[in-house]
């Protein structure tokens, strides 16, 4: 525990002995704190591509400890008078993507949206229930809609960025979206990843306003996957 955080469990325990409410101003300065931003892209540990051909089929690899692959969502909201960013994340995620002539010609990346989580039990509680009925949307998806060119991917373990354009679909609404997406080849495996900006009304959803939490109206949908060559 730094000395920081051993100042202000002095501050908070201070307060409840003199029996005054940590109210939102002291739970804004003291305790609520930003995620960390969604995972990217790595070049730490890359190695040099073992094949110059990357035509075939790719299956995403399920995040573990092996692998980066995770989705979900990043928004900001005012929790108890505090600003505060909040990335919901899994690594339960599928799919596959063709490449034909270096270039990507069809695939899709479906995420388990039961599975999302945060840092807060109660916030995930929120999102399964009220805000994305999980038990009655159990996937959200992205797939392409236009070629994708992969031949400027550097075969030395460092990245290059693309343009995607495809369908996003949350809550069985779908939207077109273009994103920009940093594709790393790395030995043997793709490793892509990126963030689309979300309007989240687009789809049907609803942020909640609390009195206590205030959601804003527009965050993004994140991904980094992991692709091995069938």
């Amino acid at each position: 525990m730094t000395k920081k955080w051993w100042i202000v469990g002095a501050i908070v325990v201070v307060l409840v002995a003199l029996g005054v409410t940590v109210g939102p101003w002291a739970y804004g300065k003291f305790i609520a704190e930003s995620d960390a931003p969604a995972a990217t892209v790595s070049t730490s540990g890359a190695q040099a591509a073992t094949t110059d051909n990357i035509d075939g089929t790719w299956t995403i690899v399920p995040g573990d400890e092996a692998n980066t692959t995770a989705a979900g969502y990043t928004v900001d909201e005012v929790l108890n008078g505090a600003e505060v960013t909040v990335v919901g994340s899994t690594t339960d995620v599928s799919g596959e993507v063709t490449i034909e002539n270096d270039t990507v010609t069809a695939g899709e990346v479906l995420v388990t949206t039961d599975s999302i989580t945060t840092d807060n039990d109660r916030r995930d509680g929120q999102f399964r229930g009220n805000i994305f009925e999980t038990a009655t949307y159990p996937t959200a998806t992205f797939a392409f809609d236009s070629p994708v060119d992969l031949s400027s991917i550097p075969d030395d373990g460092i990245t290059t960025t693309v343009t995607a354009e495809g369908t996003l679909t949350l809550k069985d609404q779908s939207r077109p979206v273009s994103v920009e997406m940093e594709v790393l080849q790395s030995g043997d495996t793709l490793i892509a990843s990126g963030s689309i900006p979300t309007t989240w009304a687009d789809f049907g959803i609803e942020p909640p306003s609390l009195g206590f939490v205030t959601v804003e109206d527009s965050g993004s949908v994140d991904f980094l996957i992991s692709l091995n060559s069938e």
